[in-house]
């Protein structure tokens, strides 16, 4: 019974001195061990970031300004934003942000709206809308 008495949990991971330097054994300790399982970037291959280029998507409102902030805050005269489809709003949220609370003395240079047509993974097509502000200080 003194077995029985005793509290234990064996659903609780139990990490152990051992089990740690394991783990950090099949982690690669540094990132030119890391890079020869990579397989080599064409030199064809476009940019995948624009210079001064922000995408707007799905992660909260403020952490784009943060970033559009900063690009000035480095010294960019310019910054443009990006984005398709429902998130548009939240691209022209961003820029009034940005304008009325941060930076009241950047102005939108130009607003481009266009329309993309998009492969769905079904094979067929739709087209998305689009727009970019530039905003310049």
């Amino acid at each position: 019974m003194s077995n029985e008495q005793t509290p234990t949990t064996p659903q609780t991971p139990q990490v152990s001195a051992t089990h740690t330097p394991q783990l950090a054994a099949h982690a690669p300790s540094s990132a030119s061990q890391a890079e020869p399982n990579l397989p080599p970037m064409p030199a064809t291959r476009p940019a995948l970031r624009e210079e001064n280029t922000i995408f707007v998507g799905k992660k909260p409102t403020m952490g784009y300004v943060l970033a559009v902030v900063t690009q000035f805050q480095t010294g960019a005269p310019w910054v443009k934003l990006k984005a398709r489809g429902q998130i548009i709003s939240k691209a022209v949220d961003v820029a009034e942000i940005i304008r009325h609370k941060f930076l009241p003395d950047l102005r939108v240079d130009s607003i481009k709206i266009d329309t993309e047509e998009v492969e769905n993974e079904d094979g067929t097509k739709s087209k998305v809308s689009t727009m970019e502000i530039m905003l310049k200080k």
